[in-house]
């Protein structure tokens, strides 16, 4: 049932609106006329995408006037897509939670994510951030929805005091390989504590923590953990262009020290 959710945008969305968890408005879009209909509702920009399969930007297209209508439809190649309003948001975020067999739930902080051409770049976990109850609202809505069991993650744009959910992924998910080092207990474990009906792990934070990932050619590990605070973690994975191949965790007890190191591994890759 989640995957069935999850694979296809409009069924997600479709979802979150009737569970009242707020979205960007959108429209289901299936010929050229349709989208030339809907863009009519949803209005300039917005991003048209596959309702299946797409990944890391792939599948989409973005529209900012009507000379782009025909060619955004011939890049999604037929397939059933999903017409959304362009959101302006102020942050983008993820939250990650755990739900077991007998319906114990856990939930792990904010993570403040950040994208280049469709694919994350980076994630900064953000203890105690005045969105994480709503979050926690969202996505313990969904949890119960589906009767999950497992780690479930949301992705949410902040605009102002609102969230809007973006998609939500029935797996361990990239913005929360943080939690590997600097969890108590990390989304991998938890994972398996849930589906075999054992007590869940705590969710707290053992230090200031952030991930990158490593997109194509990686740096060498002598750059990585010459920062003191970094865990390297790679994939055993050919390098190739867009292709994620590993990633590095940050975990500090300074923040202002985990800053700093971020930005010297974000210019380093």
């Amino acid at each position: 049932n989640a995957l069935a959710i999850a694979q296809d945008r409009l069924n997600e969305k479709t979802l979150f609106r009737q569970l009242n968890i707020e979205t960007a408005p959108f429209e289901p879009v299936e010929t050229l006329d349709q989208l030339q209909t809907a863009i009519k509702t949803i209005g300039y920009p917005a991003i048209l995408k596959t309702r299946r399969e797409g990944y890391d930007g792939k599948g989409q297209a973005v529209l900012r006037s009507e000379a782009d209508l025909e060619e955004a439809w011939q890049a999604m190649m037929g397939k059933p897509s999903i017409l959304e309003g362009f959101v302006d948001f102020d942050r983008e975020f993820s939250i990650i939670a755990a739900r077991s067999i007998n319906g114990e739930t856990a939930y792990y902080p904010l993570t403040e994510n950040n994208h280049s051409e469709g694919i994350l770049r980076t994630s900064v976990a953000m203890e105690n951030d005045p969105h994480q109850k709503l979050a926690e609202q969202y996505i313990g809505k969904l949890l119960n929805e589906m009767n999950y069991v497992g780690i479930l993650a949301l992705e949410l744009f902040q605009v102002g005091k609102k969230l809007l959910a973006n998609e939500c992924a029935p797996r361990v998910h990239n913005s929360g390989h943080w939690t590997q080092d600097g969890s108590a207990c990390c989304q991998f474990e938890n994972h398996l504590r849930a589906i075999c009906g054992l007590p869940l792990g705590n969710t707290r934070t053992i230090a200031h923590s952030a991930m990158l990932n490593l997109i194509g050619e990686p740096p060498t590990s002598h750059e990585v953990l010459s920062q003191p605070d970094a865990h390297l973690h790679l994939y055993d994975k050919a390098p190739r262009s867009g292709r994620k191949i590993g990633h590095i965790n940050l975990c500090s007890d300074d923040s202002q020290s985990l800053e700093q190191q971020l930005k010297t591994l974000q210019a380093l890759l």
